[in-house]
C-alpha cells in the first residue's frame, strides 16, 4: 500500500488540462479535459488514506472515496465505477458541478500545505470511462413489485429515488412540467459545466430500464394531486424550487432586467436547438451589451461565464459581501475572473435608472459590520458613496424560494413551513397527505445537486419500507 499510495509529498496536485480562457471565452464546451488513463491513476494515489476521511464525512452522499481513490491508483477502474456509484446516483454530473472546494476536497487532510487530491476530476473520470466501456447498464430488478409510485419532478431527486425504487422492482412513472428530462440539470446549469449529452444519456438509460416518462404534464393544471394519489400506491413531491427572489429597489421593473434562471434557460434552449423568442429577438441575448449580474452564488457565476460566450461588451458581478463571503464555489469565481469578468465587490444595488429600458445600475459601497445570528458580518451602505454602472442588461441571481404548492397542486391539506417549503416528518420523510412524500429542494430549500440526490435515495428508501409494511399487514390480514 506505501508504495501504491500516499504519494502527496512526492507528487504535486495536478488538475486535468484546462483550456486557456480566450479559447473557451469563445463557445460552450466543457473547459476540462479528462484524464489519461495514467494520470488519473498518479492523482488517486495522492490519497493518504487516512483514518478518518474528512472527505466522506464532509460528502452529503457519503461516498466511499479513499476506497475508490485506491482502486484507481491500482488500475482497476471497474471496481472504482461499482464502489463509487453505490453511494451516488449521478458521479459523472457530481463530478463536474459540485463543489468540491466547499466538499469533499475542502475537507481533504492533505490539503493544507499540499493541495488536496483531486476527488472530482477523479469521479469524472471514473464514470465517463464506465459509460465508454459499456459497464453501465439498465437496471434489471430481481423481481418486479405491483406498486406503482408517481414521482413528481425529473430533476436530480426525482431521478434519483426513480433509479432506487426501480432496482427494488416497482413500477415508476415520473412526471414534470417541462419538455426534457433533467430539471435545472438540462435547463439550469450551462454546457460549460454540464454537457447536455450527459444528462439526456441518464434520461435514456432510465426509460431502458421501464422508468415510464409523462413531461408537459403539471400536477393541478393537467392532472390533480388527487388523481395521482389514486393512480399510484406512493407519491413523491420532488418539483425543486424556481420562484426567484426580486429586489425590492425602484426601477425594478425596467425593461432588460430579468431573472437569472429565466436568461439561462433561454441560452440553455437555444443551445438545444430551440426557438427561443426573447433569445432570438435579443432580448435575453447579452451580445454587444454591458451585462451586470446581482448575487454571489453558482447561479450568479453561471449568467456572467455565459454572458461572455455570447459576446458580452463586459460583464460586471455585484456582490455586496467581499470574495471571503460568496456563497458560491470559489472555483467557479477563479473561472470567471479569468474569462474576463469584473467583479464589484462591496457594492449593492440601490435603484435602476432608465427610461424605455434599463440603462445604470445605482449602486452603493457597503462595510461589512458586526456579525449577525448567522455568524456572517452585516452589510451596513456607506454614506454619500453611490456611483452608476452601466448596463443594457441586468440579472438578478439573489436564489431561488418555493412556489404556492398547495394552491398550485389544488391541495390546501398539503402543509408547508414558515418557508413555505413542504413539511415532512422527517424519520418518515412523509407530508401531511398520508402516502405522499417530499425530498430535494422542496423540503430543504434551493440547495446543491448532491444534496438532492441524497434525499431522492433517502425518500425511495422510505417509500419502500412504507409500502411494504402495508403489503406486510395486508397479507396479515388476508391470513386472518
Amino acid at each position: 500500500m506505501a508504495e501504491r499510495m500516499l504519494k502527496f509529498v512526492g507528487t504535486p496536485q495536478a488538475m486535468p488540462d484546462k483550456r486557456p480562457p480566450a479559447e473557451r471565452r469563445r463557445d460552450f464546451e466543457e473547459i476540462f479535459a479528462n484524464y489519461a488513463r495514467d494520470k488519473a491513476a498518479e492523482q488517486a494515489a495522492r490519497c493518504s488514506q487516512c483514518g478518518v476521511p474528512f472527505c466522506q464525512i464532509h460528502c452529503p452522499l457519503h461516498n466511499n472515496i479513499p476506497d475508490w481513490l485506491k482502486l484507481t491508483a491500482e488500475g482497476r477502474i471497474e471496481e472504482a465505477y461499482e464502489l463509487s456509484s453505490a453511494t451516488n446516483n449521478f458521479p459523472e454530473i457530481c463530478g463536474r458541478i459540485c463543489p468540491q472546494d466547499r466538499l469533499c476536497e475542502g475537507n481533504c487532510v492533505i490539503e493544507k500545505g499540499f493541495d488536496s487530491v483531486t476527488i472530482g476530476s477523479v469521479e469524472k473520470f471514473i464514470t465517463d470511462t464506465a459509460w465508454n466501456q459499456g459497464w453501465v447498464k439498465p437496471i434489471q430488478p430481481r423481481r418486479e413489485r405491483a406498486e406503482s409510485v408517481g414521482i413528481v419532478g425529473a430533476g436530480p431527486a426525482g431521478l434519483a429515488a426513480a433509479e432506487q425504487l426501480r432496482r427494488k422492482g416497482y413500477q415508476v412513472t415520473v412526471y414534470d412540467r417541462y419538455d426534457r428530462v433533467g430539471g435545472l440539470l438540462i435547463y439550469g446549469i450551462p454546457n460549460f459545466k454540464l454537457e447536455k449529452e450527459i444528462v439526456q444519456r441518464r434520461e435514456k438509460l432510465l426509460r431502458a430500464s421501464k422508468v415510464a416518462f409523462k413531461l408537459d404534464c403539471e400536477i393541478g393544471r393537467d392532472i390533480s394531486l388527487a388523481e395521482l394519489r389514486f393512480r399510484h400506491d406512493a407519491v413523491l413531491l420532488a418539483s425543486g424550487v424556481y420562484k426567484a427572489r426580486d429586489i425590492a429597489v425602484p426601477g425594478v421593473g425596467l425593461p432588460g432586467i430579468t431573472a437569472a434562471l429565466d436568461y439561462l434557460t433561454a441560452s440553455n434552449r437555444s443551445g438545444l436547438g430551440d426557438t427561443v423568442p426573447d433569445f432570438d429577438s435579443g432580448a435575453l441575448d447579452a451580445k454587444a451589451k454591458n451585462v451586470v449580474v446581482i448575487g454571489g452564488g453558482d447561479t450568479a457565476m453561471d449568467c456572467v461565464r455565459t454572458a461572455v460566450r455570447q459576446g458580452a461588451k463586459s460583464v460586471k458581478c455585484l456582490y455586496r459581501r467581499d470574495r471571503a463571503n460568496m456563497p458560491g464555489s470559489q472555483r467557479e469565481v477563479k473561472h470567471a475572473a479569468e474569462e474576463g469578468v469584473e467583479f464589484v465587490w462591496l457594492t449593492a444595488p440601490q435603484a435602476f435608472l432608465g427610461k424605455e429600458k434599463v440603462s445604470h445600475v445605482r449602486s452603493v459601497r457597503i462595510h461589512l459590520g458586526m456579525p449577525d445570528a448567522t455568524g456572517r458580518q452585516t452589510p451596513q451602505e456607506i454614506a454619500n458613496s453611490q456611483l452608476n454602472i452601466e448596463a443594457d442588461l441586468v440579472l438578478k441571481a439573489l436564489g431561488f424560494d418555493p412556489e404556492d404548492l398547495p394552491a398550485l397542486m389544488a391541495a390546501p391539506d398539503l402543509g408547508v413551513t414558515g418557508w413555505g417549503t413542504l413539511k415532512i416528518d422527517w424519520k418518515s420523510m412523509m407530508t401531511s397527505l398520508d402516502g405522499v412524500f417530499a425530498a430535494g429542494d422542496i423540503v430543504r430549500g434551493a440547495s446543491l445537486v448532491v444534496w438532492a440526490v441524497r434525499d431522492g435515495r433517502d425518500a425511495a428508501e422510505r417509500i419502500h419500507s412504507w409500502l411494504a409494511t402495508k403489503a406486510h399487514a395486508a397479507q396479515l390480514v388476508a391470513a386472518e
